[in-house]
Parts: C-alpha cells; sequence; structure tokens
C-alpha cells in the first residue's frame, strides 16, 4: 500500500470513493489490521502515507517520530505521512469538525457543549468544538473517568446542555436506529452534531429535528479531513470547495430513491427503470416479504392476517432500509407505521409516485385492493400519509417512463 486507510473493520468505509474525487492521481486502498499487527505495519514503514480510524489512533502514535500540535492536543492520529523514512503523525478531524462547524454558521459559538464519548475522535471534537468558540467543553461517558462526567449527570445538568456532538458509535451502522440519549430530554438545546455519517440520519439527528433543534451528520466532516489529509499526503492545498462538493456528490450517490404509493401506480416498474438508468441496485420490498414468508402475499393475508404481514414488512423495510445506494420499491401500505417511515428516511429520499384512482387496476395479488371502487376509497385513507411521508411529490399519471424522467429531473 502507498495510500490508503488502516483500522480493524473497513468494509463498509466510504473512504476509496472519496479520495477517488481529490484531483490527485493516486490509487487509495484499505488495510484492515488485527491489532497486534498494526506496530509492525507502522514500523515497516514501506507505506508513502496513510489514515487511521477506530480504533488504532491512539495505537499508532508510540511508532511515529513527530507528532503534530493537533495530534499531541487530542492525543489522536489519523494521518501519517512518510517523509524519507521520518514519521509524520497529523490529526485531520479537528480540521474537519472545526470546518464543518464554521460551515454550517458555527452554532456552537458562546454555547455549552457536550461531547458524548470519551474514545479517539472525542477528544478530536472538543478541540474543534473549542476552536470554534464554545463556551464550555465537557465529556460525556458511561462510566466516571477522565474527566468524563456520566450520562445520569448529564441527564441531571439538561438544561445547562446547549449543543451535543455524538462521538461514540451508537447508531452507527449496523446498529441503525439507537440513540445515545433522547433528545426531548434537553430543552435548551441548539444544535446536534452527530460524526455518523451512516447512516446519513441517524436517530438522535432524527429525534433533533423532529423537534426543531438544527441538526447535522458527519459526512462533511468526512470529507473535510480527508482532503486535509490529502494536502498533507502531496504537500499541496486544494481548491476550499472541494470538500463540500465532494460531500454534495456522496450524498447524492449514497441516498436511496424510495418509491412509495398506491398498489398498482407503477413502483416497481419505475423503480427498475431508474435503477437501470442509474446503475444501482433495485429493491422490491414486497419481493423480500414473499421470500422471507415462504408463501405469497395473498396467502400470508390469508392465513395469518393482515398484522402479521405488516410485521414481516416492518422487518423487511427495517433491513432494505439500512442500504445505501438503492432504489427501493415499497408496498402500498408501508407508510401505514411510523417506524417504517422513519426506517427508510434514515439513508433514503421518499417519492410519491401520485396516480390517480381511476388509473389504477386492482389484481389478484393485491389483498386489500381487488375490487376498482376500492381504490378511491383507499386512495383517500392513505393519500395524506403518503404526502406527510415524502420528500418530494411525482405525478404518475403518465408512462412509467415519462414517471422515471420526472424523478430523475428532481
Amino acid at each position: 500500500m502507498k495510500y490508503g486507510l488502516i483500522g480493524e473493520k473497513l468494509g463498509h468505509s466510504w473512504s476509496c470513493e472519496i479520495h477517488a474525487m481529490i484531483p490527485q492521481d493516486y490509487e487509495y486502498e484499505l488495510t484492515e489490521l488485527a491489532p497486534d499487527e498494526v506496530g509492525a505495519f507502522v514500523s515497516a514503514r514501506d507505506f508513502r502515507a496513510f489514515n487511521v480510524t477506530i480504533p488504532y489512533k491512539k495505537t499508532v502514535i508510540p511508532f511515529l517520530d513527530h507528532l503534530s500540535e493537533e495530534a499531541q492536543l487530542t492525543g489522536s492520529v489519523n494521518t501519517v505521512v512518510n517523509k524519507d523514512g521520518v514519521l509524520y503523525g497529523y490529526n485531520t478531524d479537528v480540521y474537519g469538525l472545526t470546518a464543518q462547524l464554521l460551515r454550517d454558521g458555527n452554532p456552537i459559538r458562546g454555547k455549552n457543549a457536550f461531547v458524548l464519548g470519551t474514545g479517539g475522535v472525542s477528544r478530536s471534537a472538543a478541540e474543534a468544538a473549542k476552536r470554534a468558540g464554545a463556551k464550555s467543553v465537557a465529556f460525556v461517558s458511561r462510566e466516571k473517568k477522565d474527566g468524563a462526567i456520566t450520562y445520569a449527570e448529564l441527564l441531571s445538568r439538561a438544561n445547562e446542555a446547549e449543543y451535543l456532538v455524538n462521538a461514540t458509535p451508537v447508531g452507527m451502522f449496523p446498529k441503525n436506529g439507537e440513540s445515545p440519549v433522547r433528545v426531548a430530554d434537553y430543552p435548551n438545546l441548539c444544535g446536534v452534531t452527530d460524526l455518523i455519517y451512516n447512516p446519513l440520519r441517524t436517530e438522535l439527528t432524527r429525534q433533533a429535528r423532529a423537534l426543531g433543534v438544527p441538526a447535522q451528520n458527519g459526512l462533511y466532516m468526512l470529507c473535510a479531513q480527508a482532503v486535509r489529509a490529502a494536502s498533507l499526503f502531496f504537500d499541496r492545498d486544494f481548491d476550499p470547495a472541494l470538500a463540500g462538493e465532494i460531500c454534495e456528490t456522496l450524498t447524492k450517490q449514497k441516498e436511496n430513491i424510495v418509491l412509495i404509493g398506491m398498489p398498482a401506480c407503477g413502483k416497481t416498474t419505475v423503480g427498475r427503470l431508474l435503477a437501470a438508468r442509474l446503475g444501482r441496485q433495485f429493491v422490491d420490498t414486497d419481493d423480500w416479504i414473499v421470500e422471507r414468508a415462504g408463501k405469497s402475499i395473498p396467502d400470508v393475508f390469508a392465513q395469518d392476517g393482515e398484522a402479521a404481514f405488516r410485521q414481516i414488512e416492518s422487518d423487511v423495510i427495517r433491513e432494505v432500509g439500512a442500504k445505501t445506494g438503492a432504489v427501493i420499491a415499497t408496498g402500498g401500505g408501508a407508510v401505514l407505521r411510523p417506524e417504517n417511515v422513519t426506517a427508510l428516511k434514515q439513508n433514503g429520499r421518499v417519492v410519491f409516485l401520485d396516480r390517480s384512482p381511476e388509473f389504477l387496476s386492482p389484481g389478484t395479488g393485491r389483498p386489500l385492493f381487488a375490487d376498482p371502487r376500492q381504490a378511491f376509497q383507499l386512495y383517500a385513507q392513505r393519500e395524506p400519509l403518503y404526502r406527510a411521508a415524502a420528500d418530494i411529490t411525482v405525478d404518475a399519471n403518465g408512462t412509467p417512463e415519462e414517471t422515471a424522467e420526472a424523478v430523475l429531473s428532481l
């Protein structure tokens, strides 16, 4: 490896995609190392530069010759550069998060900030918060150690908390749907930053936004620190706007396109067209339900009842909603359970294919929609749910090709 990333588990890293968008000719590789392999890898010095992710941001330090100011302050290194056999350790996480806070209007300035977690990235988050002008910064941990307060103590000081930074892995893929705290417990919050970027919308940020609290994920920080790391790799400056451009591109690439709407409105047909045009995986939740149940959907309704079907549907949606970069077609009743909408939105842009009831055709595979007269009644019941769940609404009264083009144009 000449350039790349080391860590223990890197199967879901987006670093290669980010570095591929940096205008410099180099190959960036992922190298998974066991804890007892890190020292030998670094000591061999058979590389030009690399990034470091959890859990090795502190592990690499004893094998380096020089540490930057940020690395010394945080006790954390995420970038190592080999300069003629001499190893320099840097911390570009501080740069990345500081840039993110400043980019978003610096909502942390003058606020009491609490950093959740005491791992390697938490010290970087605290340093960035200080540089962005936080009035105070405190660490929160499950145990009272290293100067941190416990979550119980944080709750007892709930009125003091004005800004939260999540530097824990709670809520990160594949543990989607978890949150380190309940945002509603903190009435004076002015902002939340979750350093997690997969899923794009964590449970923590979802709760915050639902309460009107500005919240952001860690993707811009990831991109900004990567651009800064590349500048250290090659001793050159890149356009300051590059991190934002990469972040926007990557978000579009990773965000699922989720189709909702009435039975027979064309979700599967349009979904397949979109997937083919975009070169993405296509997922039909009904197909997954049939495979999971081992029987057709009408048989599930007939033999097990609608409640059993809805539970299987929720289980499937929770799983497919955690995917990234897919086109997902859902069943007509997917929006009936709020938890389904939450699961679909964590990584998805939800599109309501609005097809008028007179153009909907019933079929034998639609247990709640076997009679054309039911179309108008069902549409009246569900339309408000579709609109509430959707990020955008598309007129689906034309051909599938026209509908797909309309989705792509938005």
